[in-house]
């Protein structure tokens, strides 16, 4: 089968630079001789205020439709689509064209982060809080103004590895129905449990899954070059196996997200080594399929 990488080059959705320059150093070092389309963010002076609580909103809406216009053109002739950012908002319309395109879709969000803040809970401002909000079509209509046709039912939504949840953030998803399965919920089950039970949740009554995986899942200690770490994750052994699940089940895929390397915090490269070695897993589980 064929795939098609698209690197979204955008800091726009957090509060510090940087990661706009993953998908780029990815592109690089990792991947020099796949083709590889780069679509760059706005050239803006970015809002980093923390009174600021819709931060760079207009930007990120014109990237995204530009992102998810691409994905839409690539999708027509039945490639898969791999989203390499950028920040976490950048998911938005990834996922939202492959509802466009594949029908109904569940999303599988292998994050530290649940991302289900909206503009009326968030508590910095940093759109990378909202996407699955948007995707799931808990408000947050502002973000997919481009789109049209069916969200993602709550339903069919799993989040992988979370473990830093905002107080009213947490009622979003409540009210959502959202499952949610935590870092020590993994420890506890094991991966290969988690990991069916995830499945299930996104396939129940949909025909395939988008998957959207954020480095910072894994614990700082290992990935280090991530913008808002969060300790206590994941170790990159278990990243890679729970991603080798993924790739395993390929078949039931239509789409995959990986984001948030931030190279500037990243030291020896270790955080960018295993973005790469993530990427090859899904590349060659597309290629085989």
């Amino acid at each position: 089968m064929n795939c098609t990488m698209i690197g979204a080059a955008s800091d726009l959705g957090v509060s510090r630079d940087g990661t706009a320059q993953g998908p780029e150093v990815l592109r690089e070092h990792c991947f020099p001789d796949i083709p590889f389309e780069m679509i760059y963010a706005p050239e803006t002076i970015k809002s980093r205020s923390a009174q600021d609580l819709r931060k760079n909103e207009a930007e990120i809406n014109i990237l995204d439709k530009e992102l998810y216009e691409a994905f839409l053109k690539v999708k027509k002739d039945g490639d898969f689509t791999i989203l390499v950012g950028g920040d976490h908002t950048c998911a938005i319309p990834s996922a939202l064209s492959s509802c466009k395109a594949c029908g109904k879709t569940g999303v599988l969000w292998i994050d530290a982060h649940t991302d289900f803040n909206t503009f009326r809970t968030t508590e910095t401002g940093n759109i990378h809080g909202l996407p699955l909000a948007c995707i799931s079509g808990y408000e947050c209509e502002e973000l997919r103004t481009f789109h049209t046709g069916d969200t993602v039912d709550p339903a069919n939504v799993c989040v992988v590895g979370a473990r830093s949840i905002d107080r009213e953030e947490k009622e979003n998803l409540k009210k959502a129905g959202v499952r949610v399965i935590s870092t020590d919920e993994i420890h506890e089950r094991g991966i290969e449990a988690v990991m069916e039970e995830a499945f299930a949740v996104c396939l129940a009554g949909t025909g395939k899954v988008h998957v959207s995986f954020d480095l910072d899942v894994i614990d700082p200690s290992e990935a280090p070059g991530v913008t808002v770490p969060e300790v206590c994750g994941i170790s990159t052994e278990e990243a890679l196996r729970i991603n080798s699940i993924v790739a395993k089940r390929i078949s039931d895929v239509c789409s995959y997200d990986l984001v948030e390397l931030n190279p500037r915090n990243d030291i020896d490269r270790k955080t960018e080594q295993t973005a790469c070695a993530l990427l090859k897993q899904i590349l060659e589980a597309v290629r085989a399929k």
